[in-house]
């Protein structure tokens, strides 16, 4: 591969509306348009990379405007003459001048592992070892906080197109989070899985009282039911609940993922290279947790097609991403009304596939993100 050097690095914000039947509600509040910020890695040899900050304020406390501020003034000096392939050093450069800000960093780190692949002529699971499970990546359903009817409507809908594995958003008013989880059980039947996630809502006793309350429901996972950086109140959560326990608003880095091992707070750990600072670190994280016996499934911020395609990557490549057994959120670009790239990524109801395309494989139509701005 000839040597390249990044000479520039773009910012596009980027405004997309969820569909009516896909806006999330959670405990953080309504998600109804997704506010991100595109990036676009320019090299001395013409080829270009493309990445995605999917930021949240209420979640990750990162902003599209905070974002492009950060990239151009901080990031991108940083950045810019280093070689794209070299991701440690990238990561070390940026990590150097500015703490957190992951999904920022991320959509840097992914644009330069886009332009890798391109460089080279290989998709982005090659660069990272190689696949370990097929392209097609079958998911589950993540719903939001509905009414106990409207959730119960939605899930026959989701039944019908194929989903075996449904997560229902709780941690607001425990006794509306409970009537909620029974209607979507009653709906889906016995033999489908039935997971919750409280987005770090409930508190210590809630969570225990609200999950043992629905041991009728068969709980087949609960995900982050404590608030943030409580360990200990997580690992209390799981020794006097039945469910297995998945840690996720509260592991963003390698320090978050070695205090819940630590703390024995949670069977399994959702990860994705947005939250995580990038593709390396999440897969990095991935293999520290599988070396303490912890598996590792895959996490969504609601994500477009080029994050989306970031994911599915890390995934195939990494082992440890125990999707087959724990299915993940890898569906961000079907809860949109419209797309930024010319190829968007194959999903047909649970079932997310991408190609073997070099680099991460989508192609973004600028045009269209112009209008979208």
């Amino acid at each position: 591969m000839a040597d390249m050097k990044i000479t520039a690095i773009e910012t596009y914000p980027v405004r997309i509306a969820l569909k009516p039947d896909y806006q999330m509600i959670t405990s953080l509040g309504v998600h109804d348009v997704s506010n991100y910020l595109l990036v676009r890695v320019l090299t001395d040899n013409g080829f270009e990379g493309v990445g995605e900050a999917t930021v949240s304020e209420k979640w990750s406390g990162e902003t599209v405007v905070g974002a492009k501020w950060l990239i151009e003034n901080v990031l991108a000096p940083q950045v810019v003459g280093c070689d794209p392939s070299d991701i440690e050093e990238v990561d070390r450069r940026m990590d150097a001048v500015c703490r957190h800000n992951w999904f920022a960093k991320s959509s840097i780190e992914m644009a330069c592992w886009d332009l890798q692949g391109k460089s080279v002529g290989k998709p982005v699971y090659e660069l990272l070892g190689g696949a370990c499970r097929s392209l097609s990546i079958r998911c589950r359903y993540s719903m939001g906080a509905y009414t106990p009817e409207r959730a119960r409507e939605r899930a026959v809908q989701l039944v019908e197109q194929g989903f075996e594995t449904i997560k229902v958003k709780v941690g607001t008013q425990p006794e509306i989070d409970l009537r909620r989880v029974r209607a979507v059980r009653e709906a889906i039947g016995r033999d489908r899985h039935l997971m919750i996630d409280a987005n770090c809502g409930w508190d210590v006793e809630t969570a225990i009282r609200c999950i043992n309350d629905l041991e009728d429901c068969n709980l087949w996972l609960v995900e982050q039911p404590t608030p943030d950086g409580d360990y200990e109140g997580l690992a209390r959560v799981r020794r006097e609940t039945r469910p297995p326990v998945m840690a996720d608003d509260i592991c963003f880095d390698m320090a978050h993922l070695v205090n819940l091992i630590r703390h024995e707070s949670c069977d399994l750990i959702s990860l994705y290279p947005g939250k995580n600072g990038g593709i390396r670190k999440a897969k990095a994280m991935a293999e520290f947790a599988a070396r303490h016996g912890v598996a590792c499934s895959i996490g969504s911020n609601l994500e477009y097609d080029i994050a989306t395609a970031a994911m599915c990557h890390m995934v195939v490549a990494t082992s440890n991403m125990k999707i087959e057994e724990y299915p993940g959120d890898i569906l961000g670009p079907s809860y949109h009304v419209s797309s930024v790239v010319t190829n968007p990524i194959a999903i047909e109801g649970p079932v997310t596939t991408i190609t073997n395309a070099p680099g991460l494989g989508v192609e973004v139509d600028w045009d269209r993100v112009a209008r979208l701005a």
